[in-house]
């Protein structure tokens, strides 16, 4: 199947000069400039495809660059269809094991009818650990992490001839989780006792992945260079700063250890790369405090918000002008309608 069709048809329905004001109006909120309550962006005009669209599986998009074409592109044709508020963006879609992979840990492929993205097996024992820790930061172009990086090259070769889609279809960087996330993939799930057990070897496994996790980023932007005007594009939105961190593994820790296992690295990554935002899934409220004490950190996103006591989120993010970005449009409301300020900080879709 040829993907020209294709990226002609995404050409013709970008509308150079809507997409221009979206942008604008995202830009200006991730820089605070937005002034009333909720941010609900919204293109003036749907534009459905002129052509039917072929639906790409995960595993597909794997094996295949022009099948991730299709999977990336055609969600922003599905945007542009719906008239949808979010900006067209894409990335080379590998999924969580994408760094974990340069550790060589065993790539898991989820069943072609489950649709989902990879996982991968821990490494399995201290000793692989202490063994990965010694090597250092490995090849950056090996596993999946070089497929991503190739990808990336690919997309913007591929779109040299697409003006329109090159300047709006947003190239954001690829999954590549945050230091105690990738910790956890690669270490398993008996990080959580032996973080009490052996703290000096989840340090210093810690600092190799951190070490990594910036190092890999620097390649990327060396080919997707990062924005040069204080934000950049992440899953349809826009934040201050160039890094999405993922925290997921945050909830299974204290806050104390959350200070001491998360804080210090973190930093590190935030630091390098002009701030970010964060993602977690599950409760967040019990180290929120922490987090938002990041220098650099410019918005949350939290997929759970029924799991957390949100007046707390709330005073740890929005009022420390701190975002809340692709958040429920439901538990927002509610808060405004509760007489609960958001002060012009909070995004839903």
């Amino acid at each position: 199947m040829s993907i020209t069709p294709y990226l002609d048809d995404l050409e013709a329905r970008i509308d150079e000069e809507e997409e221009t004001a979206l942008f604008t109006q995202w830009r200006a909120f991730a820089l605070g400039e937005f002034e009333g309550d909720l941010f609900f962006p919204s293109r003036t005009t749907p534009r459905p495809p002129a052509i039917e669209w072929p639906g790409v599986t995960v595993n597909q998009a794997l094996d295949d660059f022009e099948a991730m074409v299709l999977q990336q592109l055609g969600a922003c044709s599905g945007v542009l269809a719906q008239g949808s508020g979010a900006l067209l963006e894409i990335r080379a879609n590998y999924g969580t094991p994408i760094i974990p992979s340069l550790f060589g840990v065993e790539l898991y492929r989820m069943a072609e009818e489950m649709n989902t993205l990879p996982a991968s097996w821990p490494l399995g024992s201290q000793a692989a650990i202490q063994a990965a820790v010694d090597h250092g930061v490995p090849d950056l172009h090996r596993s999946l992490g070089g497929q991503a990086l190739d990808t990336g090259a690919r997309f913007v070769e591929l779109f040299r001839t697409y003006p329109k889609i090159a300047r709006h279809v947003y190239i954001y960087h690829p999954d590549t989780q945050g230091p105690m996330d990738l910790c956890e993939m690669i270490w398993g799930s008996d990080i959580f006792v032996d973080s009490y057990e052996v703290p000096e070897l989840l340090h210093a496994l810690l600092e190799v992945v951190t070490e990594t996790y910036i190092a890999y980023l620097r390649a990327w932007s060396q080919i997707v260079p990062f924005r040069t005007d204080e934000v950049e594009p992440h899953w349809g939105l826009l934040h201050r700063g160039h890094i999405m961190l993922r925290d997921d593994s945050a909830m299974n820790f204290s806050p104390a250890m959350y200070q001491e296992f998360f804080v210090p690295y973190e930093q590190r990554a935030l630091d390098a790369f002009g701030g970010g935002g964060m993602h977690f899934c599950g409760r967040g409220d019990h180290y929120i405090a922490h987090a938002t004490s990041l220098r650099g950190l410019s918005a949350i996103n939290l997929s759970q918000p029924h799991l957390n006591d949100m007046e707390e989120i709330y005073r740890q993010t929005v009022d420390k002008g701190i975002q809340l970005v692709g958040f429920s449009r439901e538990y927002a409301e509610c808060a405004l309608n509760a007489g609960r300020p958001l002060h012009g900080n909070v995004h839903v879709w």
